[in-house]
């Protein structure tokens, strides 16, 4: 009890802390360093904890404090003290009625997460947007696209896990003779064997199919023949089998492009505690950085002006949040 008591108590001051931040209505500017602090170093279940004590406290959510979406620090701060599954909603919405479609954040979201993690995404999606995650899904996107990410909302997430290493095997000669068989692929069977499986399965069955063919799957969906459809499965297949090499590989495109923030803004902050250091190691092979020499790059500027030091301060939770992954 003492040992309870004790932990309540380091949560109440870290909201009591964190609501002086807020009570001058200017976010977290009286001393944004600690905010960072606090967010960085506990883990997602203490910052859930964190939250739930500071609505009984103050009877609001704490997510209200760095609403500012056009403030980096604030952004940092606002997805990661949201919980997982409402924070990967909030981004899929995002991508579905922005400005535009953004078909890359949208199978990032979708296609990297397990099954049972897309479940609870799309329960809280449900939750805050009174629609359905596959209606809204479906009405916004069109061709390839439409029918991948289709597919990966319907796998089956109930199978606690457990993989059947023989369906798998059947399942690899499934795909294969849908590459295979004729001039043209089979998309309905390629579509019917990822929609009735969940995550850990279409891993088993994509390794059972290289043990099988001696290649990877997605060596023939490089193939003339399979098109757009194959491009689409490539990616998604890359976001399941190996997620380290697609956001490795996002953020050096985006780096090129020369509007990494905002991608390396959400891996950082969605990744911290899964896969992050993978990531850094799949980037670092690439492009000879790592992730922190990139946030630096991006966020870091000597100027003294109000803009630039919000920016820096965005740089360095980020790099707190590397450090204590």
């Amino acid at each position: 009890m003492a040992a309870s008591s004790q932990t309540a108590k380091k949560y109440e001051a870290d909201c009591v802390y964190l609501h002086s931040c807020f009570a001058a209505g200017k976010g977290a500017s009286n001393d944004p360093r600690k905010v960072l602090e606090i967010l960085s170093k506990r883990n997602m279940e203490e910052l859930k904890l964190i939250r739930q004590t500071y609505r009984a406290l103050y009877n609001r959510d704490l997510l209200h404090g760095f609403s500012q979406r056009d403030n980096p620090f604030a952004r940092v701060a606002y997805l990661r003290a949201s919980e997982p599954p409402e924070r990967d909603a909030e981004i899929v919405r995002g991508a579905l009625f922005g400005q535009s479609l953004d078909p890359d954040t949208l199978t990032e979201i979708i296609c990297t997460r397990s099954s049972l993690e897309l479940s609870s995404a799309k329960q809280a999606y449900q939750a805050q947007y009174d629609s359905n995650l596959e209606q809204d899904v479906s009405s916004k996107t069109i061709g390839s696209l439409k029918e991948v990410l289709l597919a990966i909302l319907s796998l089956n997430c109930y199978n606690g896990g457990r993989v059947d290493t023989s369906m798998a095997m059947c399942d690899a000669k499934t795909l294969y003779e849908a590459i295979e068989s004729g001039k043209h692929i089979d998309q309905r069977s390629i579509i019917l064997v990822i929609s009735q499986s969940s995550t850990s399965q279409i891993k088993a069955i994509l390794s059972s199919y290289k043990q099988l063919y001696g290649h990877e799957f997605m060596k023939f969906l490089k193939k003339e023949k399979c098109g757009d459809f194959g491009r689409q499965l490539r990616i998604v297949i890359r976001c399941i089998q190996f997620p380290e090499k697609h956001f490795a590989k996002q953020l050096r495109r985006k780096l090129k492009d020369g509007d990494a923030r905002e991608v390396l803004i959400r891996t950082v902050v969605t990744r911290s505690e899964i896969d992050i250091k993978h990531i850094n190691s799949a980037f670092t092979m690439k492009t000879g950085w790592t992730l922190e020499s990139l946030v630096r790059n991006e966020f870091n500027s000597n100027s003294c002006s109000n803009t630039d030091k919000v920016y820096s301060l965005a740089g360095d939770f980020l790099i707190a949040l590397l450090k204590h992954s």
